[in-house]
C-alpha cells in the first residue's frame, strides 16, 4: 500500500486535484481527503486510488526499494501518461 505522502506527491506531479483522483478511482472525494488526512479507508478504495495514480503513469518506490537518494517516493514514468 501507499503511504499518504506518496500519494499527495504523486497528485503534485501530475496536478491533480482531490476531486480528480476520486473520479479517476471511482471513490468518493471524501476518501480520498479522509486518507490523505491519516484515517483509515477501505482496502479496496485504497487500492483503487493506487491503481489510478499507476494508471497515469506514477511510479512508487518504497523504503528500501533501489533508489539513487533512498527513502520512500514517487517517480513519474514517461509510459502511461494520459
Amino acid at each position: 500500500m501507499i503511504s499518504i505522502e506518496q500519494c499527495r506527491a504523486a497528485r503534485a506531479l501530475l496536478d491533480w486535484s482531490a476531486q480528480r483522483l476520486a473520479d479517476e478511482a471511482r471513490v468518493g472525494v471524501a476518501t480520498v481527503r479522509r486518507y490523505e488526512s491519516g484515517a483509515a479507508i477501505a482496502d479496496a478504495s485504497m487500492l483503487a486510488i493506487e491503481k489510478a495514480l499507476r494508471a497515469a503513469g506514477i511510479t512508487f518506490v518504497a523504503t528500501g526499494e533501489t533508489s539513487k537518494g533512498g527513502g520512500e517516493g514517487v517517480r513519474l514514468s514517461t509510459t502511461g501518461l494520459r
